[in-house]
């Protein structure tokens, strides 16, 4: 077991690592540099494409889909993710947490350009599409030969990261917040949200849609607003905030004197961690979107990575930087306790809003985990039907219901270890892709915008 421990930390440390960072930071470049950075030119239309009416075929609206997307990325990342990016890698972090969102909106457009030129309809009727389908599909039909095991090997990884990030990590986190706060027992709380999920993911997609519809602009406002109250409490304190970021980002001094590597490295890392921008999964959502048109929803789809890390992100980051939870006397930081992760942003919270902020924190990540649990058992679903069949891949519901029992009251540091690793490898396959098809998607845009001038 030992031996195998280590295989899989090789293995995760290389699907985290330097090589792989470098990776989906030059992809994003690359279909930034390729789309004239269509994430911020259409920024403006994204948001009005988001509440008008879109007709074709699929089974949820383009606003259900961005919101499915967005409750698989909203929640650890936003709020642990900042905190230990900014824990190991200083200040700093957080400017490159914001490259990686500026780039991660042009790598999300073109993943869900490509998720809804290439989907199919499955045994059941409904669409299905995601990097399982374009790395097969796509790569097929642009440069002929057998690309399904390229597929393959994306759903996979996803199916097999879905079961531990998606489902029990989650289910653990929601264990241990209700008992830390309320005292509640973990298998109780195991109990009911296993429950909970199993009567939402029997209704399939629409029915987690219509959850995350509701949950995830609800619990997304709570955040900020709670964090603009903070915010406007310590708008003394913004100013030498920003001047940390700025100061740290090329420098490195916070973290121990020039550690510059260290922190693009946290910062890029917690960026994708937090929007999953080049990693494959919210192509899975969104190409389940009710639209004909592959450049809308991939306009639409850009708003994640804005939401996600330079709204929600931003805030935690502040709030944090403008806490007495963390200092930087002569230029080198200091974290109250040693404090890290939802730890360090619960205590950041708590300490500007007493009695309320650290609630904020706390039931923020039980419902964003919630939800995350419904998006990922659709994406797992959706990986399992590409390899299985739709048959095999039915009885899933039942399985993940039982594992979110079993993850709340079980040790997991193992699964953690594993689907961590196996998320990670899922930017693999879905990044030879999206160079491989990127001519494809830039073609669908300027065809798409030489209508809108015609």
């Amino acid at each position: 077991m030992e031996a195998f421990n280590t295989v899989i930390g090789a293995i995760g440390g290389f699907a985290w690592g330097p090589v792989m960072i470098v990776l989906l930071f030059a992809t994003g470049l690359i279909l930034s540099v390729g789309t004239r950075i269509v994430q911020y030119r259409k920024l403006g239309y994204a948001f009005k494409l988001l509440v008008s009416k879109s007709e074709g075929e699929g089974e949820i609206s383009p606003f259900a889909a961005l919101m499915t997307s967005l409750s698989a990325t909203i929640g650890t990342g936003n709020i642990a993710g900042v905190a230990t990016a900014i824990a190991l890698g200083g200040p700093g972090a957080v400017f490159w947490m914001w490259v990686t969102a500026i780039l991660g909106g042009a790598t999300k457009f073109s993943e869900a350009v490509l998720a809804v030129t290439y989907r199919v309809t499955d045994e059941a009727g409904e669409k299905s599409g995601g990097p399982m389908y374009y790395a097969s599909k796509g790569m097929e039909e642009r440069y002929g030969g057998n690309w399904k095991w390229l597929g393959w090997l994306f759903a996979f990884f996803a199916f097999i990261a879905s079961v531990g990030i998606g489902n029990m990590v989650q289910s653990n986190s929601v264990a241990a917040a209700m008992n830390q706060s309320l005292g509640l027992p973990m298998w109780i709380t195991g109990v009911i949200l296993a429950v909970a999920v199993a009567l939402v993911i029997i209704g399939g997609i629409k029915s987690i849609a219509r959850v995350a519809e509701a949950i995830v602009p609800l619990m997304a406002a709570i955040y900020v607003v709670g964090s603009i109250i903070i915010l406007i409490a310590s708008a003394d304190q913004i100013p030498q905030a920003f001047a940390w970021i700025f100061g740290n980002a090329f420098t490195g001094k916070a973290v121990g004197g020039g550690l510059l590597g260290t922190v693009i490295r946290f910062g890029v890392a917690r960026g994708i961690f937090s929007n999953e921008a080049g990693l494959g999964s919210a192509p899975i959502a969104h190409a389940s979107s009710r639209t004909n048109d592959p450049v809308r929803q991939g306009i639409i789809a850009s708003l994640g990575s804005f939401i996600d890390t330079i709204i929600i992100c931003t805030m935690t980051a502040l709030v944090i930087l403008t806490s007495a939870v963390l200092t930087m006397p002569e230029g080198m930081m200091q974290v109250r306790d040693g404090l890290n992760g939802a730890q360090l942003t619960t205590a950041a919270y708590g300490a500007q809003l007493p009695g309320f902020g650290g609630f904020i924190v706390s039931f923020g990540l039980v419902f964003f985990a919630f939800s995350t649990m419904l998006t990922w058992y659709f994406y797992g679903f959706k990986s399992l039907e590409f390899i299985t069949g739709r048959t095999v891949a039915e009885y899933f519901k039942w399985v993940w219901v039982a594992l979110a029992f079993v993850g709340s009251i079980a040790s997991l540091s193992f699964v953690w270890n594993i689907s961590d690793a196996f998320n990670g490898l899922m930017a693999i396959p879905n990044l030879v892709a999206l160079i491989a098809l990127s001519p494809v998607v830039f073609a669908a845009l300027k065809e798409y915008e030489g209508k809108m001038k015609g």
